[in-house]
């Protein structure tokens, strides 16, 4: 019935109560043209009962009672059972109301005008209550389909937005543990030739430290992917605060001069903050490698009552390349230090290029991007 379109079904109930009363006038003998016309009137509003369910309403109510005073109706009104279903069903509350005063008042007024008693109007009343009580039935049921179809509608996007975020964080990781293990790569391999040359049990170091760093970065690597299988992510944690002494360490054997300095009393914090400082530490010295033609970097961790203060500052040249156009290496911290409820600073103070980011230690994990700013400091 679902599929059959509305209008061919309302002819069919319009069709069923003409009928019904004509069958109804000849069986007492009062079929006149004008029992024909009032079961006209009676009938036909209902083709547009989803439309206008107060006037269709209205007009079968007024045409029922005029029937039933020239006797040429008995039995239940069914067209205006049914235009009773569609105003409970179609119309709101203030208009529901109105439809049931007039109900009321049509058979008042239909009892004192017949001088019926109104327990003979039992049967009818309940038949027009059953009718109103469906029709509300079938509101509050299309109602709850509107709900829950909302609902799965807004868990849909929520799943997409999550996925967004997901694959989001994954190309942050993926650029930060790549950029940083080419960077080192780069610079090992450039002074590789160099020292084979000149000092072949350097350029033995330097081919380990190659070796180190692409193995680290692709067990790094390994661990962002099976981050995918919860059940795998859990068997390789990501790196932390307490990796940041080994990277700087594989920066050290490069051939930069990095001072790694600490302050406070280290506590545990979160995860998630402490794989945002590691990738922020690691991001910075390989913008530094890349870009800045730096000598000496300074890395600093301070440790405050409620907050970690993180700085990394090079003796480069300061704003250029990806660092003045605020590539995906910038963007990617912006991106990390918000979804920690921070605030990131860089910029070029004149000496060199300086990072320096603040990250509540209490605050929990908010979706909300909190303020972020790019000037000098």
């Amino acid at each position: 019935m679902r599929r059959v379109p509305p209008m061919v079904v309302d002819a069919v109930l319009a069709i069923g109560c003409f009928l019904c009363i004509m069958i109804m006038a000849v069986l007492n003998h009062r079929l006149e043209w004008w029992v024909a016309a009032l079961a006209v009137v009676n009938t036909l509003p209902l083709l547009w009962r989803r439309r206008f369910p107060l006037l269709v309403s209205t007009v079968t109510g007024i045409s029922a009672g005029a029937l039933f005073l020239t006797d040429s109706m008995g039995g239940i009104p069914a067209a205006s059972l049914i235009a009773t279903y569609g105003l409970a069903s179609l119309s709101p509350p203030a208009r529901m109301l109105i439809g049931v005063l007039c109900t009321i008042a049509g058979f008042a007024s239909a009892a004192v005008l017949q001088h019926h008693q109104p327990l003979s109007y039992g049967p009818t009343a309940a038949a027009f209550v059953v009718a109103y009580a469906l029709g509300t039935g079938a509101r509050a049921r299309r109602d709850r389909i509107a709900v829950l179809e909302e609902r799965a509608r807004r868990l849909a996007e929520e799943r997409e937005v999550a996925a967004v975020r997901e694959r989001e964080r994954i190309a942050r990781e993926m650029h930060d543990i790549v950029a940083h293990a080419m960077s080192l790569v780069i610079l090992q391999a450039e002074a590789g030739p160099v020292a084979l040359r000149t000092d072949p049990a350097k350029a033995e170091r330097i081919f380990d430290t190659i070796s180190t760093t692409t193995r680290d970065g692709l067990s790094q690597l390994r661990r962002v992917l099976l981050a995918l299988r919860s059940e795998e992510a859990e068997r390789h944690p990501q790196p932390g605060i307490e990796s940041v002494p080994s990277l700087i360490e594989g920066v050290r054997q490069a051939g930069l001069d990095v001072t790694f300095e600490e302050r406070g009393e280290p506590r545990p914090c979160r995860s998630d903050l402490a794989v945002t400082v590691y990738r922020i530490v690691q991001e910075a010295l390989s913008n530094t490698i890349k870009h800045a033609e730096a000598t000496r970097v300074r890395v600093r961790i301070t440790w405050r009552d409620d907050a970690l203060d993180l700085e990394v500052h090079d003796d480069g040249r300061g704003v250029s390349g990806e660092r003045g156009q605020g590539g995906h290496g910038l963007i990617g911290m912006r991106e990390r230090v918000a979804v920690a409820g921070g605030r990131l600073v860089t910029g070029s103070d004149g000496t060199g290029f300086r990072v320096a980011a603040s990250l509540p230690l209490a605050a929990a994990l908010t979706d909300a991007a909190s303020p972020t700013d790019s000037r000098a400091p």
